[in-house]
C-alpha cells in the first residue's frame, strides 16, 4: 500500500503530532507499506532533531513561517508541492495528520485525484484560539468540521475527543488511541544519583513535561511548590517559560529533553502531574504510567481515558490550583500509594505499544479502502 502521511508537524519538531506522524511512518515501512510524508519546512537554525527521529521514507518539506509569538511551531504556506506530490507517490491512501492548514491542502489534492483520506484529530484548536485570542473557537471548529467532513474516516484519540467531534456535527469518527514505548520509559531507568542532584534534600519529587506555553496553564503548580517537601522540576520550553520561571518558586528548569534522557527522568520521579485541559489525548501521562508513576491529571479530555481515578492516579477538577495541590499533596505522603498507582499504570499501558497501535490503523485503512472499492462497484 502507498500512503501519503500530510502532517502540520514533523521531527525534528517536538510535540504530540510529530511523534505520531513518525511513528506511523515507521509502523507502515515497517509492515512492508511505502509512505512518504509531506510536512512543513524547519527553521534554518534546525538541526536535525535528537537521534532515533530519522524518518523511514522520503519526507517532501513545503514553505512555511514561524507562528506570530510562537516561533517553535511553524505554519505552511500554499504550495502546489502537495498535490504533486501525493500524484507522483502514486498514492493509494492519504493520511491527514492534525489537518487545519497543510492538511486542507492535502485534503483537497486527494479529493482531485479520487483518493480515500483518513483523517486524524489531534489537536484542539477550538481550545487554543480561545486561550490565545480570546475569541474564534466557532470559525477553528468550522475550518476543522470542513476538512474532517470531506475525509472518509476521522479518527480521534479519546472518547472524548471522539464526543467533541460528534457534537461539532464531525461524521464517520472512530477511535484510534496513540501507542507508548515501554521498552523506552520504564521503571527501571530510576537514578538516584539524579535524584539527589534534583532534590538534594530527599524531597518527593513531582515532574511536569510538556510544553510551557499558555494553554498547558502549568502555573496551577505554583500551590505545589509551596508544598513541605515537595520539590517541582519542569521539563519542556516554549513561550511561558520566563513567566514560569517566576511563577514557580523553587522549581527545577530542565528545558527540553528528548529520548533515553526524557526517559531517565520519567523514572527518576515520584509523582507525574499534568496540568492541560485541553487535551484531545496527552502522551506524557501515558509516558509517566509506562515509567511506573502515579498521575494527577485535569478530569477533562484524554486523561479521562488513561487516568483510572483511585487506581493509577488522581483526576481533579481542571483549572482548580486547590485541587491539584490536595491530590499532589496525598500521593506525597504516602509512599505505599504511589507504589501501587505506579505499578497499576504501569500495567495498564503494557499493551499499548506503538506496533499494536500501528496494526490498529491499518484496520482503518483496510476499512475505508474496501468502502471505496464497494462504491466504485455499486457506481
Amino acid at each position: 500500500m502507498r500512503v501519503v502521511i500530510v502532517t502540520e508537524s514533523f521531527p525534528p519538531d517536538v510535540n504530540g503530532v510529530a511523534h505520531c506522524a513518525l511513528q506511523t511512518a515507521r509502523h507502515l515501512a515497517a509492515r512492508g507499506h511505502h509512505p512518504l510524508v509531506i510536512a512543513p519546512t524547519i527553521a534554518a537554525a534546525t538541526d536535525n532533531g535528537p537521534a532515533g527521529t530519522e524518518p523511514p521514507c522520503p519526507v517532501v518539506r513545503v514553505p512555511s513561517m514561524p507562528l506570530p509569538g510562537y516561533p517553535q511551531v511553524r505554519v505552511a504556506l500554499p504550495s502546489r508541492r502537495v498535490g504533486a506530490a501525493i500524484a507522483a507517490h502514486r498514492a493509494d491512501l492519504v493520511h491527514l495528520a492534525s489537518p487545519f492548514v497543510l492538511g486542507v491542502r492535502g485534503m483537497a489534492a486527494a479529493a482531485r485525484l479520487g483518493l480515500p483520506a483518513v483523517a486524524v484529530y489531534q489537536t484542539d484548536l477550538g481550545g487554543y484560539a480561545r486561550t490565545y485570542l480570546g475569541t474564534g473557537e466557532g470559525a477553528a471548529w468550522r475550518r476543522m468540521r470542513a476538512v474532517h467532513s470531506a475525509a472518509d474516516r476521522t479518527l480521534a484519540p479519546s472518547t472524548a475527543a471522539a464526543r467533541d467531534l460528534a457534537g461539532h456535527g464531525v461524521p464517520r469518527v472512530r477511535l484510534w488511541p496513540r501507542g507508548v514505548d515501554t521498552a523506552r520509559f520504564r521503571p527501571d531507568l530510576r537514578d538516584g544519583t539524579l535524584r539527589r542532584e534534583l532534590a538534594p534534600d530527599g524531597e518527593t519529587i513531582v515532574g511536569y513535561v510538556g510544553r510551557l506555553a499558555p494553554e498547558k496553564h502549568v502555573e496551577l503548580l505554583a500551590g505545589v511548590c509551596g508544598l513541605p517537601g515537595v520539590r517541582v522540576v519542569v521539563v519542556g520550553d516554549g513561550p511561558s517559560e520566563p513567566t514560569l520561571r517566576t511563577a514557580l518558586p523553587g522549581a527545577v528548569f530542565l528545558g527540553r529533553r528528548t529520548g533515553d534522557d526524557l526517559a531517565r527522568i520519567f523514572a527518576s520521579l515520584d509523582v507525574f502531574a499534568h496540568t492541560g485541559p485541553y487535551e484531545t489525548f496527552c502522551q506524557t501521562v501515558q509516558e509517566a504510567m509506562a515509567a511506573g508513576l502515579p498521575v494527577v491529571a485535569p478530569a477533562a479530555g484524554g486523561p479521562l481515558d488513561l487516568v483510572d481515578h483511585g487506581r493509577t492516579g488522581l483526576l481533579v477538577t481542571p483549572h482548580d490550583a486547590g485541587a491539584l495541590r490536595t491530590a499532589v499533596a496525598a500521593l506525597a505522603a504516602d509512599p505505599a500509594l504511589r507504589g501501587a498507582y505506579g505499578r497499576a499504570g504501569r500495567a495498564a499501558v503494557e499493551g499499548r505499544t506503538w506496533s499494536a497501535v500501528g496494526d490498529q490503523l491499518l484496520g482503518h485503512y483496510a476499512e475505508v479502502l474496501h468502502a471505496r472499492a464497494g462504491q466504485a462497484v455499486a457506481a
